[in-house]
């Protein structure tokens, strides 16, 4: 994605450096930038942004999850920054809602720690974090870390994909 598309990540108290956004679904009838990144925990309703019909690989990976989508962004850290631990307190099977990571751009430099624990994501991989536990992410490396960030709402097909 080109810079312009980029949007400053909204929780500032969370990270420290460049943690920006791209949103590729987003809450119906958001049209700010800051709306359209917004993952609004009350949202029942959301929509493809038409920047999603400019990455086809990502269009067919959003495609083969059989779950409803929620929120589906692009998330940047750029060298350099860190994300603060912290708790996304909602973001758990148990709750109904589960975040997805799949790792675009990533480099040996970044650490990222769940609940103190260090998770190696590499790229191509998709991964369910139960980010309602402590989680910090250390971009140490010189190049950008992205992450294609999909939330969805779990259902028995997600559930079996997740050996639960």
């Amino acid at each position: 994605m080109r810079g312009q598309e980029w949007t400053p990540h909204l929780v500032t108290q969370n990270f420290e450096g460049d943690w920006s956004v791209v949103a590729l679904r987003h809450t119906a009838g958001a049209t700010h930038p800051v709306m359209k990144i917004y993952s609004d925990p009350n949202a029942t309703a959301f929509e493809d942004d038409p920047l999603l019909d400019r990455a086809p690989a990502f269009r067919a990976l959003l495609a083969a999850l059989q779950c409803p989508l929620q929120a589906v962004r692009l998330m940047r850290l750029t060298p350099g920054s860190i994300i603060k631990e912290h708790r996304d307190h909602d973001l758990s099977v148990e709750f109904g809602s589960a975040r997805l990571h799949v790792p675009i751009v990533t480099n040996a430099g970044v650490d990222f720690r769940l609940s103190g624990t260090p998770v190696p994501l590499r790229e191509g991989e998709i991964w369910y974090l139960r980010l309602a536990d402590p989680h910090s992410v250390a971009n140490r490396g010189d190049t950008d870390r992205v992450h294609l960030v999909i939330d969805c709402t779990v259902n028995d097909w997600l559930l079996d994909m997740l050996g639960g």
